[in-house]
């Protein structure tokens, strides 16, 4: 994918509301027609007319529904789209079956330029990240500002406990896996996935573990699942064993967008060592330790993530410079 990809964009095609998925108070579902790919869109009405447009990308295997709480934080500052991933959450297949972190990528530059809502405010957490990681180098001009939470950026010494997740993306591997698992309740893999992204699972409410129950039934019924699964895991393997230009390393080096990057101290799938290899490789970035979050910090504590991109864009809703520290803005505590 170049810098210079679509210089075109045929007209969107706005599809029948998607319902399928759990939409709370105030969000609506719109599928959006695009060139080899559908994409359902989760949005919610901004507090007033003429805020910034952002962009929020999921992880592996997540939805738009991960990032409800944080849109509905920041409602008041920006006017949020949280979007599924092709193959994931209410999103059809791709035409092309590309599932690669640059495959996303493009859906993503697709449904941008094709929305002219950009320059946005993009955020991503886990794959998300590492796509917007990717969109941020190659499209500057579609990113305001770039907001990570636990980007999958390569590591050398991954996680004991994210090895599973990366044994998905290896063709013999996926298939026993599967037969390994395929006794689990949909109760026992969301507890399991709950166990490995939060980092502490007892903040989970009854009511939303059922609903995350209710949403993984829904989704093991799809025939495509599994397969999305696997090929973005792959694809998330490939990204880093690439090098260059294309490596994520190096884009991340090459994003003009002021950045805000969130770490979770107890994050069992992305090292919270890499926090400081991320600071230092994208330019004029604010870091966010947060010693009790899991993977998912937008998830577990939304108001402080809220809080710490708020204080990015600085008293005049604008995006502040680097911080006086030297580039980094470490914040302990959550």
């Amino acid at each position: 994918m170049s810098s210079t990809e679509l210089p075109s964009v045929p007209p969107t095609r706005v599809l029948p509301e998607a319902t399928a998925a759990r939409l709370a108070e105030g969000e609506r579902l719109r599928s959006v027609g695009l060139p080899g790919i559908t994409l359902t869109v989760r949005s919610r009405p901004p507090a007033r007319e003429g805020l910034p447009p952002a962009l929020y990308v999921h992880g592996l295997g997540g939805s738009s529904q991960n990032w409800s709480l944080l849109m509905r934080e920041l409602e008041d500052v920006v006017d949020g789209e949280a979007v599924d991933l092709p193959g994931f959450g209410d999103s059809p297949p791709p035409d092309d079956g590309d599932y690669s972190v640059t495959g996303h990528a493009r859906a993503v530059i697709r449904h941008l330029d094709a929305s002219a809502r950009g320059p946005v405010h993009l955020f991503g957490n886990s794959l998300g990240g590492a796509v917007s990681t990717r969109v941020a180098a190659l499209r500057p001009d579609l990113v305001r500002t770039l907001t990570l939470v636990s980007p999958a950026l390569p590591e050398f010494r991954v996680q004991r406990s994210a090895v599973p997740t990366g044994l998905l993306g290896i063709p013999w591997a996926a298939p026993l896996f599967s037969r390994l698992t395929r006794d689990l309740t949909a109760e026992q893999r969301v507890r399991g996935v709950m166990g490995l992204c939060y980092g502490d699972p007892g903040q989970v409410t009854p009511e939303a573990f059922q609903e995350a129950v209710e949403e993984l039934e829904r989704r093991l019924r799809l025939p495509y699942f599994w397969d999305a699964m696997t090929r973005s895991a792959r694809g998330l393997i490939n990204a880093y064993t690439l090098g260059g230009q294309h490596g994520l390393w190096r884009q991340a080096e090459r994003v003009l967008a002021p950045t805000l990057l969130i770490y979770g101290g107890r994050d069992q799938l992305v090292g919270h060592r890499m926090a400081h290899r991320a600071a230092r490789s994208f330019r004029g970035s604010r870091l966010l330790s947060l010693p009790d979050a899991g993977h998912v910090a937008m998830m577990e504590y939304p108001e402080t993530v809220a809080a710490a991109f708020r204080d990015l864009l600085g008293p005049a809703g604008k995006p502040g410079g680097p911080s006086a520290d030297g580039g980094t803005a470490p914040a302990e505590g959550s």
